[in-house]
């Protein structure tokens, strides 16, 4: 009987010491467990947009381009034909911000559980880059990468490079502000072309959502979509 009760007294302090772990890592950086499952998710996301990029356009898209050289025109073309074809959690794109320390991400579409384990989720309900209105990504703060966690340390004239397969667009920051989880209004349109990023705020919390507003700047297209000839 003594020689269980110690038994039980080691593994119930090993138990102890490895929740001490997770908290602790959680508190510093990231929740660890999870995080584990989104590096392979986000992985995987990776892999599959290079196939996507790799075949990437289709014949029907190149016919629904032509002789359109105008690159705002030809880029808004792409991104609704684009946006037609997607599906929950599929790999749409990579968001960069060097100063939301060095984020580089496969974005996917959506913004239910299962999307935001493997990345920022492009808000359905919202644009594409490309066309005329505002595009919301949404992203976690401590679990599953932990992708937007400095999201707060973003200021005005930071940029944000959003990268499609058929053009790259660069964004800057024109403000943040921290709104109620109910303020959907965020991510309406403005008039010209927006990107609004969203997290959980604070850290550790859903009372609040971090918002950060950027205008498009930029827009090049990709070698792939350019005019042919």
């Amino acid at each position: 009987m003594r020689h269980f009760a110690r038994i039980l007294s080691v593994v119930l302090i090993t138990a102890g010491l490895v929740v001490l772990v997770d908290v602790g890592m959680t508190l510093a950086y990231r929740e660890p467990v999870s995080s584990i499952y989104g590096s392979l998710k986000q992985h995987a996301a990776s892999n599959e947009l290079d196939k996507l990029e790799a075949n990437y356009p289709k014949p029907a898209d190149e016919r629904a381009t032509r002789g359109v050289t105008n690159v705002r025109k030809r880029v808004a073309i792409l991104a609704k034909r684009f946006a037609a074809t997607l599906e929950e959690g599929q790999p749409i794109g990579r968001i960069k911000a060097p100063d939301m320390d060095g984020l580089e991400a496969v974005v996917v579409q959506g913004t239910d559980t299962s999307s935001l384990q493997k990345g920022p989720g492009h808000y359905p309900d919202t644009d594409l880059p490309g066309q005329d209105g505002t595009v919301g990504i949404a992203g976690h703060r401590t679990t599953y990468l932990a992708p937007f966690r400095h999201i707060d340390s973003m200021k005005t004239g930071d940029l944000i490079t959003v990268e499609m397969p058929y053009a790259t667009f660069v964004y800057a920051v024109e403000k943040t502000s921290i709104v109620d989880p109910s303020a959907v209004e965020v991510v309406d349109d403005v008039g010209y072309p927006r990107l609004v990023l969203s997290a959980c705020n604070p850290l550790y919390s859903a009372d609040e959502r971090f918002i950060v507003f950027a205008r498009l700047r930029t827009t090049t297209l990709t070698p792939a979509a350019a005019p042919k000839g």
